[in-house]
């Protein structure tokens, strides 16, 4: 089963080459006048349906002779991204007026076709040089009018290229549509098209390595900056205060009771125990289903060191603007080789549990979030294949997703699942657990598991509420994230809140001699993924235009999966504080 190291580095630097490093050969150089410039044609969709996208020669377009695939990499194809040559030459330095590349008769099926397209906004997508070009394909003209039925159609003919150019190199390309050039798609009958396209040139003075910085800037302009900061001095403050009065009473209330024990201690031994102390014989009793547990936390601590992994590459810079794929070749390459933490952990964990079955533990484990991630990924393929769309996988894609998870990461997961298990780790109790276990007294409701989890999620999503707004609008929507330094400051505060709030809950839950809180602290330090998805509710019907079947299955289905991330990281992240907090408070104390 063992899988050799240079396996795995050649694996990961095979798809890395290909996706890490997006940038083609032909950014990479210089050019005389009159040389080829690569162009290529990318997608069209509906501006407000960022899942719902089309190869562009889907629309009845002049297709040219001797279209050519690009060679795509891994992240490029889980992105979407389908480049194909495009209609339009663009060599260097070499102007254009008006140029026509193409005469084509519209049929009444065709006009229909891109009037459709009109009415949902679509636009088109092309990459010059790897740089993005962006444009509607048409307008509608509703001239103050309320009855859609009077409304006009038409299609852009004339694209303008303006591009900008230091010595032999291309810096940036700006594409605008002429309003005066259009073809009226309003009636169903066929129309006479003739496509053109104008090309000028500009000399500046901007480095190539800067020429990304306009599209990183959009980001960071003040008024972002101003409310991000705001978001993290609001969080920070809210933590502070928050934190502070909860460390204050948590102190106070421990200090007391361990002076109050140490009384009890030199007091009569017939003395009946009260609070924290009296559960001391049930506190380290092993959890409910043991084997659950355990495949959570080796899940959870995956996902955790995944997270880690991706901000590192996004702190040095490998997640730039238009980097296409490099985060979906990150996802999968950093999650395959990661699972052998996730079997080590769950295995480990799970015989300092004493359990027995540990190959039936790190099968849960492994299915534990691939399982459902599967099946919302065939769920929604196959919604993406009904509707043509690029967001379908090629076959050969999937072959190699199923070949990384067959040779990379069931191996790993077996190798870490077999290195936890020959540990020999002992579960460090600090007290004795009796042999049968004390009778829960009745408890209100508001300390059962459903409230609790709501006031833990409570407190860490409002600090992070704010900075959930630009994330969304980036990965369902068009605009730029780029800031991940503040990102990363705002995961800090999420994991030190997660951590703290949960502490605070098993210090009340056991104080009230409910000695069952394996699995609550692990509900209550992942409820904020709850919180999470909730809030998708909100995004999709306040904040967006998003609409149509397969744009909202492809919504709540991937954030169903990402949120069931986040429970089960932040879930890990709880109890492991709540672990080291129980353990601390009953090493201090002596228990007979």
């Amino acid at each position: 089963m063992r899988l050799p190291t240079t396996l795995l580095l050649f694996i990961g630097a095979l798809i890395f080459s290909g996706a890490g490093n997006v940038r083609s050969d032909a950014s990479d150089h210089r050019y005389k006048d009159g040389d080829s410039v690569p162009l290529y044609a990318n997608k069209v969709g509906p501006f407000h349906n960022p899942s719902e996208t089309y190869r562009y020669f889907d629309l009845p377009f002049c297709i040219p002779e001797g279209v050519k695939d690009k060679k795509e990499a891994l992240g490029e194809v889980l992105n979407g991204d389908r480049l194909v040559s495009a209609p339009y030459k663009l060599n260097f330095r070499d102007e254009k007026d008006s140029e026509v590349y193409c005469k084509k008769k519209l049929s009444r099926e065709e006009v229909e076709h891109f009037r459709r397209a009109v009415e949902k906004d679509y636009y088109f997508q092309m990459y010059y040089d790897d740089l993005p070009i962006w444009g509607f394909i048409g307008k509608v003209d509703k001239e103050s009018k309320s009855d859609p039925s009077e409304f006009k159609y038409f299609l852009y003919k004339h694209i303008q290229f303006e591009i900008l150019y230091n010595k032999d190199r291309v810096i940036e390309i700006n594409a605008r549509m002429d309003p005066h050039s259009l073809v009226d798609l309003t009636e169903d009958k066929e129309v006479d098209a003739e496509f053109m396209y104008t090309v000028k040139w500009k000399e500046t003075e901007t480095s190539f390595e800067k020429r990304m910085d306009k599209y990183a800037m959009s980001s960071s302009l003040p008024h972002h900056l101003e409310i991000h900061w705001f978001s993290i001095i609001n969080s920070c403050v809210t933590v502070l205060l928050l934190t502070g009065f909860l460390a204050t009473i948590l102190m106070r209330v421990l200090k007391n009771d361990f002076m109050k024990y140490a009384q009890d201690e030199e007091a009569a031994d017939d003395q009946e125990e009260t609070g924290w102390k009296y559960i001391h014989g049930d506190v380290f009793r092993f959890p409910k289903n043991k084997s659950l547990f355990a495949a959570s936390l080796g899940s959870g601590t995956q996902l955790f060191t995944l997270t880690i992994f991706i901000f590192m590459l996004s702190l040095v810079g490998v997640f730039y603007p238009y980097n296409r794929g490099a985060l979906f070749t990150a996802l999968v390459v950093i999650y395959s080789l990661t699972s052998g933490i996730a079997g080590y952990t769950a295995s480990s964990f799970y015989c300092q549990l004493e359990g027995k079955n540990w190959v039936r533990n790190l099968l849960l484990t492994g299915g534990l979030f691939c399982g459902p991630l599967f099946l919302t990924f065939c769920f929604l393929n196959t919604v993406a294949i009904a509707y043509s769309a690029t967001a379908a996988l090629p076959f050969g894609t999937i072959i190699v997703i199923v070949l990384i998870w067959t040779l990379v990461t069931s191996p790993l997961l077996v190798l870490g699942g077999i290195a936890g298990k020959n540990s020999k780790a002992e579960f460090q109790a600090p007290v004795r657990t009796t042999k049968y276990p004390r009778e829960i007294p009745p408890l209100p409701w508001y300390r059962s598991a459903v409230p609790q989890m709501a006031m833990a999620g409570f407190l860490p999503f409002s600090a992070i509420y704010i900075e959930l707004y630009y994330i969304f609008a980036s990965v369902w929507g068009h605009r730029i994230y780029t800031i991940y330094s503040i990102l990363f400051i705002v995961f800090i505060i999420l994991l030190i809140v997660t951590a703290f709030i949960t502490v605070a809950l098993t210090y009340f839950q056991l104080a009230a001699e409910d000695h069952e809180w394996w699995w609550r602290s692990f509900l209550c330090g992942g409820s904020t993924g709850l919180f999470i998805y909730a809030y998708c509710l909100y995004y999709y019907y306040a904040r967006s235009d998003m609409s149509g079947f397969m744009q909202t299955s492809f919504f709540f289905g991937y954030m169903a999966c990402i949120c069931y991330g986040f429970f089960l990281m932040l879930g890990t992240v709880g109890f492991r504080a709540a672990l080291l907090f129980v353990r601390h408070i009953y090493r201090s104390i002596k228990c007979e």
